[in-house]
């Protein structure tokens, strides 16, 4: 698996890596999405810098141009709920992709921990295809785990692209660990080196589906 971490480069994506963190822009949801949904359009800018080209020729008014295009759209796929702003991004830049999405959940148990449980997929046929999954936060490492695995289901892709904001040090260890494919690329936006008991990714920035949607009645 190659890791590609974009943030600490001095690009525009800092600005917006900076602002989903605090906590005082937090407190603006429409902000908040907006971030990510600007982060996602980056992602895709360099992840199609990945996919396969075709040059073709363009008849413009003077002429033909020889111009290279998408050669095969790839899948978004994101899981619900805290990866449909990133996932909206995606696809502002990778517009004509086909879409699947993924609803898994934290499960609490009576003791206080939690159980990462599948529960619905909508998706087309992924056989051969280039799939991007998205996931905000890479904290645990098991939601992005059961995503990825879910996809299979669908058919085999071509490669699989992971796309995190943050990660923790631990969650990347261990999707290094369990996804053991040199057809798939992890992105990510920065790692943080921390996690909490509750498995939430330390200095991080919360719960994104929370600060984008609203809080849920089982989020603490």
């Amino acid at each position: 698996m190659e890791i590609k971490i974009l943030g600490n480069n001095h690009s525009v994506l800092d600005q917006y890596l900076a602002e989903i963190r605090d906590i005082s822009i937090q407190k603006d949801p429409l902000r908040f999405r907006e971030n990510l949904y600007r982060m996602g359009e980056l992602f895709a800018y360099e992840i199609s810098k990945e996919l396969k080209f075709e040059v073709t020729d363009v008849t413009t008014p003077l002429g033909v141009a020889k111009v290279p295009k998408l050669g095969e759209q790839p899948v978004l796929a994101t899981i619900l709920r805290a990866g449909l702003a990133m996932h909206n991004g995606l696809l502002k830049i990778l517009d004509r992709a086909e879409n699947c999405f993924i609803s898994a959940f934290r499960k609490y148990t009576d003791n206080g921990g939690f159980e990462i449980e599948f529960e619905y997929m909508a998706s087309p046929s992924l056989d051969g295809k280039v799939v991007i999954l998205s996931d905000p936060m890479l904290a645990s490492g098991k939601s992005m785990e059961i995503g990825y695995n879910a996809l299979f289901s669908k058919g085999t892709p071509s490669h699989v692209h992971l796309v995190s904001v943050i990660a923790s040090r631990q969650g990347v260890d261990y999707i290094s660990k369990t996804i053991q494919s040199k057809s798939v690329t992890l992105w990510l936006g920065a790692v943080d080196e921390g996690l909490n008991p509750k498995s939430y990714i330390v200095p991080g920035l919360g719960d994104v589906g929370d600060l984008a949607y609203g809080e849920k009645i089982d989020s603490k």
